[in-house]
């Protein structure tokens, strides 16, 4: 019998080589400010591109910003100009020519915006670390020693609606042919859908259809720009880990639902991240029952995420029927030939560049 884990995968008009894909991740290593702000350099190009010389079927790039004040870090990759969009396509155009699907995470960091890289500490940064106050649904901080953010208004809700349909035009000119919006980990998106961090009153607050409706008009407005024959993902937190008082497992099915009936093709099944004092049971596939219940109880197609470290793991998921893909990070960092040793591993064919066949 085939392994599950490398058959192909269609989406619209896109068909995936295999389930082997890679979760957004940031390397921060970015320009911080200047004309090159957030451009994709050599560091960006070697780290994609080994990825893909290595097999992996589906490549999602990192969180890039759709404006200077989304970013998580001043060192993120960004969207919001043409030379960020020139930069990138000599990724898109390697990823292509070794058979690996180009996709890009399109992410506004909210609250948690502007903070140092992770390995300097992560704590937040103001303008002496080319930094800036952030923003978000209401004015509650992230956590202790990170700034009160400015809280949105309406119209400020709605102008980043359209950065995000901006930044998803120039994926499509930077040759992406899959978006994912950055729904997860108590980033923007994120922070509205939950009401831990949304106390808004108004249109974006409160009920649930309240608290979902920025996400919404985020589809709708990327959707609208991206085109109909290319898959469109939502990354999405399950769980805050704070049930009752969070976002939650239920919600997350709802929420499903919507997101299909608004032209999302998948939803990248994470947890957390919205709340520092949240206890969360890490552990091998702590999240992938998240994304079964999805797969379960809804139409919408998923892809679990999560210490899926071995191959016989992830054939596991895919052939028990708890996801359609799986999205390798850490482990991808520390292998960039992974999906060529799950081939080996599970007796299965894999694509392998022409100057490797000797090996």
């Amino acid at each position: 019998m085939s392994a599950a884990l490398f058959e192909p995968y269609a989406l619209r008009s896109i068909t995936v080589p295999n389930r082997v894909w890679m979760a957004p991740m940031c390397q921060y290593s970015a320009e911080a400010f200047g004309p090159n702000a957030g451009v994709a350099h050599d560091w960006h190009f070697a780290h994609y591109a080994a990825r893909a010389a290595g097999g992996t079927g589906l490549i999602l790039q990192e969180a890039t910003a759709v404006s200077p004040e989304g970013r998580i870090s001043p060192y993120d990759l960004g969207l919001w100009n043409d030379t960020q969009t020139e930069a990138l396509r000599r990724i898109t155009g390697f990823l292509k020519e070794q058979g690996t699907v180009p996709g890009i995470q399109l992410g506004h960091a909210g609250r948690k915006a502007s903070t140092d890289r992770p390995w300097r500490g992560g704590k937040p940064v103001g303008p002496e670390g080319h930094g800036w106050l952030p923003s978000a649904p209401s004015a509650l901080a992230f956590a202790e020693g990170h700034p009160v953010p400015h809280e949105l208004t309406t119209d400020e809700i709605r102008e980043i609606a359209g950065q995000f349909a901006a930044a998803a035009g120039r994926a499509l000119a930077a040759g992406y042919q899959v978006v994912e919006l950055h729904g997860a980990h108590g980033y923007l998106i994120g922070e509205f859908l939950s009401p831990h961090s949304n106390r808004r009153t108004d249109a974006y607050g409160g009920s649930f259809e309240n608290r979902t409706r920025f996400a919404l008009e985020v589809v709708d407005a990327v959707r609208a720009v991206w085109p109909e024959e290319l898959p469109l993902f939502f990354r999405i937190s399950a769980t805050d880990w704070l049930e009752p008082d969070g976002w939650t497992a239920d919600d997350t099915v709802r929420l499903a639902g919507l997101l299909r009936a608004h032209g999302v093709d998948l939803l990248d099944v994470s947890t957390g991240g919205n709340a520092a004092s949240a206890r969360i049971p890490v552990g091998p596939g702590y999240q992938v029952p998240f994304a079964a219940r999805v797969k379960a109880e809804t139409e919408l197609p998923v892809a679990a995420v999560g210490l899926i470290t071995e191959p016989a793991q992830a054939e596991k998921i895919l052939a028990n029927g708890q996801a359609d893909a799986v999205l390798l990070g850490r482990e991808l960092l520390r292998d960039p030939y992974w999906a060529r040793r799950a081939a080996r591993e599970l007796d299965a064919e894999i694509r392998v560049p022409a100057p490797y066949h000797r090996s």
